[in-house]
């Protein structure tokens, strides 16, 4: 498919995971793309493995100056930009009371904070030439809540209510960008396998978190992808402020 033909995306946490499966899968359907990430090695792999469609833009997140930087370098080597997915992400496993305010702060500043300069960015560079379409990945615990994810949950939550204002903002100026969430479950991603490999026992943990959802089994990154790809399109002209849940029937 060719939905993406002439447009020029930018993935942020692109070097793994999600982020880098949502960039294969535009670069397949004709976009440009822009991967991003503060992981230099893995990322200039992840755009070395998509070809000449692809870049890699070393990016943290969560600094004003590097999003200036990041998006210099799109605007130099593709001209615009079209679609922005937000797709960078840290979690982390504690509860209220476990949970420092340094730790507090490192969660919100990927998860919150980049999405916020991501979405400020990403309207900057979409509003004057011709609209686009902005991505924002969020989570079932953007949705619903965990015990010990009292951080990871307050950041998601604040992606989905962000994600509704940018959209509803965009259109109330008339600037044709459209702004949806995306809120997986568990999906086979680094991160995943991060919290299974703390446990005592990898493999039952792993088990147990595909045993929670209806389906029976843990996505794939390439079925979040082809998600991402919808909401990129043209197809989605009509679909703003959304919320998109992939989640095998967990929180139904």
């Amino acid at each position: 498919m060719t939905r993406l033909t002439n447009k020029t995306a930018l993935i942020t946490g692109a070097a793994s995971g999600i982020g880098r499966a949502v960039a294969a899968r535009l670069a397949d359907e004709g976009a440009h793309v822009a991967l991003a990430d503060f992981n230099r090695d893995a990322g200039v792999a992840a755009a070395e493995a998509i070809g000449d469609a692809a870049l890699f833009v070393d990016l943290d997140v969560s600094r004003e100056d590097a999003w200036q930087a990041g998006m210099a370098a799109v605007r130099a080597s593709f001209g615009g930009l079209d679609i922005l997915v937000n797709s960078a992400g840290v979690i982390s496993l504690h509860s209220i009371e476990d949970t420092s305010l340094d730790e507090w702060r490192r969660v919100m500043g990927v998860n919150l904070d980049g999405t916020f300069l991501g979405c400020r960015f990403g309207v900057a560079a979409m509003k004057d030439t011709g609209g686009g379409s902005i991505i924002n990945m969020s989570s079932v615990s953007g949705l619903v809540g965990g015990a010990n994810l009292a951080a990871y949950n307050a950041s998601k939550g604040g992606v989905r209510l962000l994600t509704k204002s940018v959209a509803l903002h965009c259109a109330k100026k008339g600037y044709d960008i459209r702004c949806n969430s995306v809120h997986p479950s568990f999906v086979s991603t680094p991160m995943v396998d991060d919290i299974a490999d703390g446990a005592r026992d990898p493999d039952r943990a792993r088990d147990a978190m595909a045993a929670q959802i209806p389906l029976g089994r843990m996505g794939s990154v390439e079925e979040v992808a082809g998600m991402v790809a919808y909401l990129a399109s043209d197809e989605a002209a009509f679909v703003t402020g959304s919320e998109f849940v992939i989640d095998g029937g967990l929180t139904a």
